[in-house]
């Protein structure tokens, strides 16, 4: 499983890179067979509170799941994005 970490419009750090690696690990608790995770990182206006965006595109074999949120940080994002995309997953097994 290859996770692909893209930051636009600032500088990710050592901890928010680690964060998201080991969030995103868990994924392949529901789905072995997932090829890539790509999570894009973006600070929306910096003017207002909630505005770090997270889109996960988490690709399968066959198929390909995507999830967007808006939090007040990038690990708040990235986790509610986890969530949708494990319920996906577990949807698309059954």
């Amino acid at each position: 499983m290859d996770v692909r970490i893209q930051a636009i419009n600032f500088d990710a750090t050592e901890k928010l890179v680690a964060f998201v690696n080991k969030k995103s690990e868990r994924l392949a608790r529901h789905n072995t067979t997932i090829n890539t995770i790509d999570v894009k990182l973006t600070v929306v206006k910096p003017e207002t509170a909630r505005n770090k965006e997270a889109v996960v595109r988490v690709t399968v074999p066959q198929d390909e799941h995507v999830a967007t949120k808006v939090a007040d940080t990038f690990e708040e994002a990235v986790d509610l994005c986890l969530e949708a995309l494990e319920r996906q997953l577990e949807r698309k097994k059954d």
